[in-house]
Order: structure tokens, then sequence, then C-alpha cells
């Protein structure tokens, strides 16, 4: 019997169910299966027994497992991959967008007021105005400030964020709530941008958010669970089966305790890695923890600087066009320092934030000192986002083993206008996936979803083309960094599965693991780089159940 099998005695324990008659649930034939196991990497068909997959071979050598009970779904030559790994996302903050105004794309100030004005129209006084992920380098740049919205809005606050959530653009009434005028004092780790009077404008940077926010009233239940259920079936839509979320303990946008919930209830359909933030590391230490293949945590989540397109990101020298501005920390060195090193000792799992060439530079330190002082063991620092790399601390990622967590997606979004912003020479190490690579690098991928489409199919796109989206770049911008489809397809399952200790139970279609796969339209090795965008998800399945189904696509 050819089974593809990678573990020998796992191979026996299935031979023997077969001798003792054990049949399969659910048997997918006539596939084109890529299993994202480096020594077998195609299959024709695999068979399932409950949640967990239990052979992978020809046709004929998975029928046998067939049973009077057994389900067979022919997929008629369609292509099949492990179930994408979204290792960066907002899960509540996002599903939230979905039901709200969106101005992802609006380009012009005229179209960005004209959407919050129809939007306000249709609410109740005093309902918020959330999220929206605004970009203004779509109208040339300038930042939009309370006036464009002020006439609109006067019964509702507003706090619309930039894409990448590290400005806010609140309304007069919002900024009342908040208490911020003309004598609020500048906050550190952010900006309060005001006018030639030193009135505020509206707009709110990074740690300055915290003066809003903190004035916002919490959602209710019933508002969080209507979030996460979008932000689920948004996922499923697009082949997600596991999500690592950022935010499952951030006061604002807590979403374990609904996923724990839905989890107990037998309703969860998104396996979910849920991080608390990095300041509270002792908390999560002492947690009493329900841990399973549903619902885990273990793992912090914090920031070093903001973001390039905000002006926040920390670099070495000072922005290209900004020439008395290097960006900012949010927290000190002495305090990440801190913080990183207890929970280490408390054997946790740390996520941090860094975009510059300066944060990452000092988070690498910090983390090569965290690992000389606690001495060896399995810990797998991240450092999300991982943008704009010193070309210097490129071997730094292997020779630590740290990971470097990172959203393609951005990288055809910024690339439209990264160049004016850092200039030409710091652009060479941008989103720099192949130097990681050719250097060892474990790169895992995600979308930092709401800030970019939670699509694995539009980061492979990202990722293997960097043609960015304005049609400027066809041939890829910075193009010495683009990978090939399979190193891009396994930043999103094997490697994603990695950078959350789940190697042996997903991201590859192996004997042993769990059935979350995905079937799409097209054998995205055989697909045009150009045309990779346009793939479809026909089907998800997580644990062996089909969650999404579109067949008309």
């Amino acid at each position: 019997m050819n089974i593809i099998c990678r573990i020998f005695p796992i191979m026996i324990f299935f031979t023997a169910c077969q001798n003792d008659g054990i049949k399969a649930d659910l048997i997918i034939r006539n596939a084109v299966i890529w299993t994202g196991n480096d020594e077998n990497t195609e299959a024709q068909a695999m068979a399932l027994s409950g949640d967990t997959i239990m052979a992978l071979g020809t046709n004929a050598d998975m029928m046998q497992f067939s049973g009077a009970n057994t389900e067979v779904i022919d997929l008629k030559g369609r292509f099949v991959i492990p179930g994408f790994i979204d290792s960066h996302v907002h899960l509540i903050s996002g599903g939230r967008s979905l039901l709200s105004v969106d101005l992802r794309d609006a380009g012009t100030p005229e179209e960005f007021t004209g959407r919050i004005a129809a939007f306000a129209g249709k609410l109740q006084p005093n309902e918020w105005i959330f999220e929206a992920n605004w970009d203004h380098t779509l109208w040339g740049g300038a930042l939009p400030q309370k006036g464009w919205i002020d006439n609109f809005t006067s019964k509702n606050p507003v706090a619309v964020f930039r894409l990448d959530g590290h400005m806010v653009l609140a309304n007069s009434l919002a900024l009342a709530i908040a208490g911020i005028d003309k004598n609020t004092p500048d906050v550190s780790g952010g900006t309060i941008v005001r006018d030639k009077l030193g009135n505020p404008t509206g707009i709110l940077k990074d740690n300055a958010i915290n003066l809003l926010t903190d004035k916002i009233p919490p959602m209710s239940e019933k508002q969080r669970l209507n979030c996460f259920q979008n932000a689920i079936n948004y996922f499923l839509s697009n082949g997600v089966t596991t999500v690592h979320d950022v935010d499952g303990f951030n006061k604002d946008f807590e979403s374990y305790s609904t996923a724990l919930h839905l989890r107990n209830a037998g309703e969860l359909k998104v396996r979910i890695y849920s991080a608390m933030p990095l300041n509270e590391w002792d908390r999560l230490a002492k947690m009493k923890r329900d841990d399973d293949k549903w619902l885990k945590t273990g793992c912090l989540k914090g920031f070093v600087d903001g973001s390039l397109g905000s002006h926040t990101a920390a670099f070495q020298d000072v922005y290209s066009d900004k020439k008395d501005d290097k960006g900012l920390f949010l927290n000190t060195e002495d305090d990440l320092y801190k913080w990183i090193s207890a929970s280490d000792r408390a054997g946790l799992q740390v996520f941090v934030h860094a975009i510059g060439d300066l944060a990452i530079h000092t988070l690498l330190n910090i983390y090569e000192r965290v690992t000389l002082e606690n001495g060896g063991r399995d810990r797998r620092f991240r450092i999300e986002h991982t943008q704009h790399l010193l070309p210097s601390d490129i071997k730094r990622f292997a020779k630590l083993k740290v990971i470097a967590s990172m959203q393609p997606y951005h990288c055809i979004d910024d690339g439209r206008w990264a160049e004016e912003y850092i200039g030409a020479q710091r652009i060479k190490t941008t989103y720099a996936f192949k130097s990681l690579i050719e250097d060892n690098a474990v790169l895992s991928f995600g979308s930092d979803w709401s800030v970019a489409p939670a699509s694995p199919v539009m980061g492979i796109y990202a990722a293997v083309t960097r043609s960015t989206l304005d049609g400027k770049n066809p041939n890829g911008w910075v193009p010495e960094q683009k990978i090939s489809v399979r190193e891009a397809l396994k930043a999103y399952t094997k490697n994603a599965a990695y950078a959350s200790f789940d190697e042996n139970i997903k991201g590859t279609l192996e004997t042993g693991k769990l059935a979350d796969f995905v079937v799409l339209n097209e054998n995205i090795f055989k697909t045009e780089p150009s045309q990779i965008k346009n793939i479809k998800v026909l089907q998800t399945f997580v644990g062996g159940k089909m969650v999404y189904e579109n067949m008309d696509k």
C-alpha cells in the first residue's frame, strides 16, 4: 500500500487499523493534494477519521478505507492544500470593521467625507463610528481633519483609524468626550497633531490614541459576539483555519472569553492562538489555562514602535521626507527588556511589533540578551512585521532562532510610497523575504487584518510578484526580494504552525494530523504569478468538516 506517511509508527498503526476493519468517515479522492511534507509532497486522495487524517495516497489506496457509512467526495482534479494559518490578526476589531464604514479605497477627501456622512445618516444618536481603515496616501498625503466631518457627525462620536491602526481621526464630539483640547499635554510615545494655534486637528498617533479609546464605552457581549462571528465567517471564506489573535486579551478588543464560550459549546469553527498584552505577562503566568486544539494561549504581544505610514516607525536615521523625524518608541527599551525577560522566565512565548530598523535592531539585542541570561530552551521569539531591516541584522534571525512574522500584502501596499519616506537605499532591505530565507530564517506569514485583507491568496501573490497595488511595479517592487510560491505557501502553513508550537498537529497534511484543508479552483503552482490573486477558495474544511463552500466561484 502506497500510504504517504512521515512517522513510521503511525503508518503501522493505521495499517493495523485497516486490518482490523476500521473505516474512514470521509474520503477525498480525485484531487491534487499538496501536503506540505517535504518528503512526500503530493497525493491523490486522503482518508479521514473524525477530525484526523488517517492516510494519504492514491485513489485505490484510500478507497480501501471505505465502508457503509463513509462519505466520499470526488474533487474532480481540484487542488487541495493544508488550511491556511494567519499568524497575525486583530479578530474583534477586524470583525467590527466589517460592520462599519469602509474608507480603505476612498481616493479623495470628498469621498472620505461623503462615506462617513452617509454612514452617520443610518445611525442613532450617540452611536460611535469606528474602524474604517482610511489611507491618506491615496489623495496625496494630507491628513484628514475633524473639520472635514464635524458638520455630518454632530450627534455621533467618530474614531476612524488609518489602515495601519497607528493613527485615528476623531471628530469634535469624540475629542470632547475624551477631554482632549488645546491644554491637553503631549503623550510619551504618541502625538496629538495640532494646528498652528495648538488646537487638536483630530489626528491622534499611537499612545495618544489611548486618551480617546479609554473613554469609549465597552462593547456589549452581543456586539462582541456579532463582531466575532463576522470575523470567523470571513476567515473561512478565505481558507483560513487557524488565526493568531494578537488582541485576544486586549481590554478594548478582547476575544478570548467569546472564543472560550463557543469552544465549550462546540461551536468554534476556527482554531485560535490568543495573545495577552506583554506588560500583563504576570497575569498570563498565573492564569489557569484551558488549552486544546481549538483554543489556546501562552503568548504575549508587545510593541517597540509605530508604523511607517504614520511616521512613527523608529529608524536609526531620519525619514527622507521629514528631516527632523526618526519615529518613536511606544515603550522604553528598559521596560521591553524587563517584560520580555520575565515572560521568558515564566515559559511564555513573546511576540513584539517592530517595524523600523532601529526598533528591530533594539529588539534583536533584547532577545539576544534574554537568551544568554535565561539559558537554552525552545522559546521561539517572534518579531511581528519585521519590515525595515538593517542589512547587518538579517543574519541574526537564524542565529538567534527568532521567527520573522511578516505580512506580505503590506509590501504591495506600502511599496506605492515607501521610497518617498525612507529613500532608495533603505528600501533594499524592506520586506526582505528572500534575504531572510537565504540566511535560513523562519518566515511565518499573516495578514494583520483588518490592516490588510485576511486573504492568504493575496498574500502569496504579494510575496511572489511584489507588484504594487497602483500597478506601477509590474515586475516587482524591489524584485530581488521575491520568493517562490512554495516558500510563500510554507510560510502560511508549516512555518505558521511552528510559530505557535503546533507543527506536530497542523500545518501539513500528514497521517495523524488535524484534517484542516482548503480546496482551491486552480493549482497555484501552475498559475501564472500575475494571476495568483484571482485564485478562489471553493471549500474550507476544519477538523474534517466542511465549514465553507462556494463552488460557483
